[in-house]
């Protein structure tokens, strides 16, 4: 049974940073996909990041591009998402996704397994 773990949310300042993680358990990590999503209340998952891990590609929503950087530890079968220079419209639920297949996957429809998802809150 494939379980994904996210840890690492929480309440920050504006400008501040925070690093979830997200472990995969039961799942073919390599040579796969995994992304982060989030969701504020009312409005719909987006995509925030994604990573190839096959390969390394990866994907970033222009709303984060430059603040986010998502990364892999193949031993572990985790991935992070180092977030900096938050801003109160980051606030939202956060949550890490898989699937199988090559290359990266953007769209929520893509992804088999998810994660219980992690709190993010963001203070201005």
């Amino acid at each position: 049974q494939v379980q994904l773990v996210e840890s690492g949310g929480g309440s920050v300042q504006a400008g501040g940073s925070l690093r979830l993680s997200c472990a995969a358990f039961g799942y073919t990590y390599s040579s796969n996909c995994m992304g982060w999503f989030r969701q504020a209340p009312g409005k719909e998952r987006e995509a925030v990041a994604a990573i190839y891990t096959g390969g390394g590609s990866t994907y970033y929503a222009d709303s984060v591009k430059g603040r986010f950087t998502i990364s892999q530890d193949n031993a572990k079968d985790t991935v992070y998402l180092q977030m900096n220079s938050l801003k109160s419209e980051d606030t939202a639920m956060y949550y890490c996704a898989a699937s199988y297949g090559l290359g990266i996957l953007v769209s929520p429809d893509e992804y088999r397994y998810w994660g219980q998802g992690t709190q993010v809150t963001v203070s201005s």
